[in-house]
């Protein structure tokens, strides 16, 4: 072929386009959609990492706060000694305040602790360790016999308990069994 004969020979007709604007709006459809997916997955993906940064954050130091607790358990017993053999004043408002700070560094981490006396027994919460009877209703807890405590809304150690069964029977009722 001469150089000639390539520049004439004439390209091959093309269809006539479908208006350009309806060729746009075709393809803008899926990508749009296709769009709006990936944000979604994206926010989802945001939303999900942050959780979980959160529950990490609040869940790594739990085998710290398990060896604090009975240090803390310690002073309360300490305190309840420190009445009982009339110590001075002075030493015991000392470490009251030490166990304070504790409490107070606890609860800025979330760890609460778990107020159980005169509540309803709950076995989500309380561990029971003696059944006893008395005028309270039955299941109701008598005294706490160790604290328990929370760590958001986990459970972080339950709280020792004495649970009342109910008024005691008579002992003429007994003797007639």
């Amino acid at each position: 072929m001469s150089k000639k004969q390539k520049h004439e020979e004439k390209p091959e007709p093309v269809e006539p386009a479908a208006e350009p604007a309806v060729i746009q709006k075709e393809e803008e459809e899926p990508l749009k959609l296709q769009m709006l997916r990936l944000q979604a997955d994206f926010d989802n993906f945001r939303k999900r990492t942050q959780r979980e940064r959160n529950e990490l954050f609040l869940f790594a130091n739990e085998s710290l706060f398990l060896e604090m607790l009975p240090v803390i358990d310690h002073f309360e017993m300490g305190f309840k000694s420190a009445e009982s053999h009339q110590t001075d004043s002075a030493v015991t408002e000392g470490f009251r305040m030490v166990y304070n700070q504790l409490l107070d560094v606890l609860k800025k981490f979330n760890v609460t602790p778990i107020d159980a006396v005169g509540e309803p027994f709950n076995p989500h919460r309380h561990e029971a360790i003696l059944h006893m009877p008395s005028d309270k209703p039955a299941e109701t807890v008598l005294e706490q016999v160790r604290r328990g405590y929370m760590l958001g809304d986990k459970l972080l150690r339950a709280a020792q308990v004495i649970v009342s069964s109910g008024p005691a029977e008579p002992a003429e009722a007994k003797e007639s069994e």
